[in-house]
């Protein structure tokens, strides 16, 4: 079947790994953003998602060893982040 996408297969290479929307998601939690309401506009213009469903994404790639992987720099800090938060309810 040509042209047919396999879960988990990055449609840019046709290697497994994340894709494109994964990628994505990590590339913005990299950049930094000044004033309130910056990252919220980021997500919504650029991703196209509402933020309650960015952060749903987002911290289940915290869980997934391709992102790992792919930015454990990233991938990382966000898990401190998270188990900082956790640990502070």
């Amino acid at each position: 079947m040509a042209g047919a996408t396999v879960p988990g297969m990055d449609e840019d290479t046709g290697e497994q790994g994340l894709g494109r929307r994964e990628r994505d998601i990590l590339a913005l939690e990299r950049r930094g953003f000044s004033g309130p309401g910056a990252k919220e506009r980021a997500i919504r213009e650029e991703l196209g998602l509402a933020p309650v469903r960015y952060y749903q994404l987002l911290n289940a790639l915290l869980d997934d060893a391709r992102a790992l992987a792919h930015d454990p720099v990233t991938v990382n800090r966000l898990r401190r982040v998270r188990e900082r938060r956790r640990s502070e309810r």
